[in-house]
């Protein structure tokens, strides 16, 4: 399962990867990313949280890839993400070479405690 959320006045677009993530999943998503970027001011923060990711199929790179894109014209300025288990990163560094032209400020993160101070939240 996949739900993104947003706060305007932190500037934040919360991602969140749950249980067993499919490509047509986030599929959907990207009008839905699209929509709450639209409260969004360039410099925005993203919060991308795996911490209760159980699975991810690997077919999902090609959509990932698609939302960094749309992040990436959107203006991003700081990528946080909650990864506590590296097992289950399918690449997302490798991917983000590809896809982030502008090169925003990334950050991996172990648990959420973590990453709201990194966000100073």
């Amino acid at each position: 399962m996949f739900l993104a959320t947003s706060n305007k006045a932190k500037q934040l677009l919360h991602l969140s990867y749950f249980q067993r993530v499919k490509p047509e999943e986030l599929r959907r998503a990207i009008e839905d990313i699209r929509a709450l970027m639209k409260d969004l001011k360039p410099g925005f923060r993203l919060l991308a949280d795996f911490e209760r990711l159980e699975s991810m199929d690997l077919a999902c790179a090609t959509e990932i890839g698609r939302m960094m894109e749309l992040l990436d014209q959107g203006g991003v300025g700081l990528l946080v993400r909650v990864m506590p288990d590296p097992r289950k990163d399918i690449g997302l560094d490798i991917i983000s070479l590809f896809h982030y032209r502008h090169h925003p400020q990334m950050v991996t993160c172990k648990h959420m405690a973590e990453a709201f101070k990194k966000l100073a939240l």
